[in-house]
């Protein structure tokens, strides 16, 4: 039997970090008499302001982080994304570059010379990051390499989505996926809620009533499910999404929002046979089955429902232009010859770790089917680069 090991233990700082972290949990859970919702668990575990996991001062990303993204695995990804945002880029006659959640900074410093290589008109590079460690964090990376240094004034930070009229391109590349979700089990009456409870020192999911907005989503859901799930049927689903879409979308005038991140059409996320849900914590390139651990130590995500999206997009004034796996959506911008292009300027070893990212990004197995790419346009009509070789919006 395949066995995964578990994460290194913490260290002293991140034993004091969470004690903290646990701390705030616990006054919530009081404050709501003994029970928490999970989305505001997983809101304070990641996000509350000197707390969360993406405002503390801990490696997240990268080998000496939590998890890798596909910006950081290889350029090969950005060289793509690249070619697809300038074909977008094209129909707008350009205009801005709004980055959420940009990490490292990595995709940013990757892309904006790949657009520069291919003449689009980028007039700012901006990033909606809420974050001001990870904001300082990017500055850093994108003040010291030197493709930027005729560049650096066309970067903008932002910690919130803008809401003046502007035209481009927004990226979400692996955002999504940590927007806060709800937990639910399915009765036979409709659904409970599955909220946080404390238990001793750690804390256990308990089941609680379910408020009108969750039980009318999950019976919105049922009625939309080719097959409903069954009683005692387990998952999740994203209450803020269409918030956080509109907030995103509020001053695009023209142009399009492209998702990347990893999640399924409704059909299949919510299929009988994905009993238990998507819901997991990623520590030290592990994955941790159990989301209640060392909150503020661990990244807390769970897949998206792209047809949640394209609805939600819609009922923004977004129109769905095109979704893909994201080995369709690489093939269709190019990979292979960027991969060509990379590579032959490279030594032997770096071709040949070349082909192996290219390989984790396309592979089924991989990131290449786990990963979806979905493009949501406004004014602007397709077909956009990147689902020529295969579009699945059929499947939504």
């Amino acid at each position: 039997m395949l066995t995964v090991a578990p994460p290194p233990p913490p260290d002293a700082d991140e034993i004091a970090h969470g004690a903290r972290v646990a701390a705030a949990l616990r006054a919530r859970i009081a404050a709501g008499n003994g029970w928490m919702p999970f989305r505001e668990f997983m809101e304070t575990a990641l996000y509350a302001p000197g707390l969360g996991y993406y405002v503390t001062t801990r490696a997240l990303f990268g080998a000496a982080g939590d998890f890798v993204t596909a910006p950081e695995l290889s350029p090969l990804f950005a060289a793509c994304l690249a070619n697809g945002v300038a074909g977008v880029l094209a129909k707008t006659d350009g205009g801005d570059i709004v980055e959420f959640g940009a990490g490292s900074g990595v995709l940013a410093v990757e892309l904006l010379p790949a657009l520069q290589r291919l003449g689009a008109e980028v007039a700012r590079y901006r990033i909606v990051e809420p974050s001001p460690v990870l904001a300082a964090r990017q500055r850093e990376r994108i003040d010291r390499d030197p493709r930027l240094a005729d560049l650096r004034d066309r970067f903008e930070w932002l910690e919130a989505a803008p809401a003046r009229q502007w035209q481009g391109v927004a990226i979400a590349n692996e955002v999504v996926d940590a927007l806060p979700v709800d937990r639910f089990r399915v009765t036979a009456g409709g659904c409970e809620a599955i909220g946080v409870i404390e238990a001793g020192d750690a804390f256990a999911f308990a089941p609680g009533a379910a408020d009108a907005a969750l039980a009318a989503a999950v019976a919105l859901l049922q009625g939309a499910l080719p097959v409903p799930m069954p009683a005692g049927y387990v998952s999740e689903l994203r209450p803020g999404q269409r918030g956080w879409l509109a907030g995103a979308a509020q001053g695009l005038s023209r142009g399009a929002i492209l998702v990347v991140d990893y999640g399924l059409p409704r059909a299949q996320y919510y299929h009988p046979s994905r009993d238990g849900g998507t819901l997991c914590g990623f520590r030290r390139h592990r994955r941790v089955a159990d989301a209640l651990a060392d909150p503020g130590l661990q990244d807390l995500t769970a897949w998206v429902d792209y047809s949640a999206l394209a609805e939600d997009g819609l009922a923004c004034g977004l129109v769905m232009g095109g979704f893909a796996t994201q080995a369709h959506y690489l093939l269709d911008t190019g990979i292979e010859r960027e991969l060509a292009r990379l590579a032959g300027s490279a030594g032997d070893a770096a071709r040949r770790a070349l082909k192996q990212d290219a390989a984790t990004l396309l592979l089924p197995g991989e990131m290449g089917e786990r990963f979806k790419a979905m493009v949501l346009a406004r004014e602007i009509c397709g077909p956009f680069p990147g689902f020529g070789f295969r579009d699945l919006a059929v499947s939504l």
